[in-house]
């Protein structure tokens, strides 16, 4: 086992030649998308704050918005494919199901951010320009990553509106109760076989990312299956990207059935910050979310190791969360299963006291966890 951390120095960070905000956005492609952010709504307490259909102009999407703290969910389906964007996102549900088509990035300069990543090497897909309504300008471009994902680089200091121009205030959907998650944390992505480091390189040269992270080797696999892991980020660590790959193993591990049933790379998981795991574990409970179950046997040491936490152990149990401890604190974490039925995409609750980490500890639960899934799938 590995792990390396990037302590980067300030002064380098000051100087970082693609400066983030955090995340923008995170879009989805989805089968039906009023009926995923009533789903969203309710089940993960989001509120919906802006809409884009047939009657505000855009006769060939519709599209919801949903935020929760300074987290935003854009949920978009297509009505009738008329232009190629529609096709591609219409295409997108069927090769994938529901899927994450953009992890949009809030930049404060996009045309310069642009620049630098076709410079060093990445694709642009849609040059700078800008959109314009009366709550002021945005400027948007494109970059493309792993899979059929792209980046959204997003500059809107000098706009006011919902979302983005030609989106329009909407009325929640739901009456929104306490939040329960406040950011997002980190979006992990899956990669083919041998794939990772080339990843990893780009965002390295592309966006000036540095390597945050390493897991590979045996405290990242279980009996059956491997994987290997990095994780990168921006030089303020507000946008975290960890990339798996598969590792060869006994039998198929979870990346292997993820790039399967998504038909490539794609985004697995995101993680949702918030303040209070248990009182968000308890309400997703309420609302029908399904979380990955763990063996009562990891509760009967976890304090051992683990230390004190804010979460007495009891309560842990009784909820399933997990713990884990490094040198800077700790963190507590839970995994929902896939959320649509493609085992494909899914969403980790996680709330942090010091800990950078990503729960290394917790892996071999965690993926022993999966298994299990994947054995009732008959997938393992």
């Amino acid at each position: 086992m590995t792990q390396t951390t990037d302590h980067t120095p300030h002064t380098a960070r000051q100087a970082d030649p693609f400066p983030v905000k955090g995340m923008d956005a995170v879009v989805f492609a989805v089968g039906n998308a009023k009926q995923a952010a009533h789903y969203y709504s309710t089940a993960f307490g989001m509120k919906l704050v802006a809409y884009r259909g047939p009657e505000n102009g855009s006769r060939e999407t519709a599209s919801y918005v949903l935020e929760s703290g300074g987290a935003r969910f854009v949920l978009t389906t297509v009505i009738k494919a008329a232009t190629d964007h529609g096709r591609f996102l219409a295409e997108h549900v069927t090769e994938h199901g529901d899927g994450v088509v953009d992890l949009a990035i809030e930049v404060p300069d996009a045309r310069a951010a642009y620049a630098y990543a076709v410079e060093h090497g990445a694709t642009g897909l849609e040059a700078p320009h800008e959109v314009t309504d009366e709550h002021g300008t945005v400027v948007l471009a494109a970059i493309a990553t792993y899979g059929q994902t792209r980046h959204t680089l997003v500059e809107r200091s000098a706009y006011t509106g919902p979302y983005l121009p030609g989106y329009v205030a909407a009325k929640p959907l739901v009456e929104p109760g306490d939040r329960r998650f406040q950011a997002i944390d980190h979006c992990v992505g899956n990669v083919e076989l041998g794939k990772m480091n080339e990843w990893v390189a780009f965002y390295n040269n592309v966006m000036h990312f540095t390597n945050m992270k390493e897991f590979v080797g045996d405290d990242i696999a279980t009996e059956y299956s491997a994987l290997m892991s990095k994780v990168v980020a921006d030089g303020t660590r507000k946008v975290k990207f960890p990339l798996n790959e598969p590792a060869i193993a006994k039998k198929k591990s979870q990346i292997d059935e993820y790039l399967e049933f998504y038909n490539g790379p794609g985004v697995q998981h995101i993680a949702l910050a918030t303040n209070d795991i248990v009182a968000t574990v308890r309400a997703m409970r309420a609302a029908g979310v399904q979380f990955l179950d763990t063996p009562d046997s990891y509760y009967d040491t976890l304090g051992e190791w683990v230390g004190e936490t804010r979460v007495p152990v009891d309560t842990l149990r009784e909820l399933k969360i997990l713990a884990d401890r490094d040198e800077d604190g700790y963190l507590l974490q839970i995994f929902t299963k896939p959320v649509q039925d493609r085992p494909t995409v899914f969403f980790e609750m996680i709330e942090r006291h010091g800990s950078m980490g990503f729960g290394k500890g917790n892996f071999k639960a965690l993926f022993e966890a999966i298994e299990r899934e994947q054995e009732k799938r008959g997938n393992l």
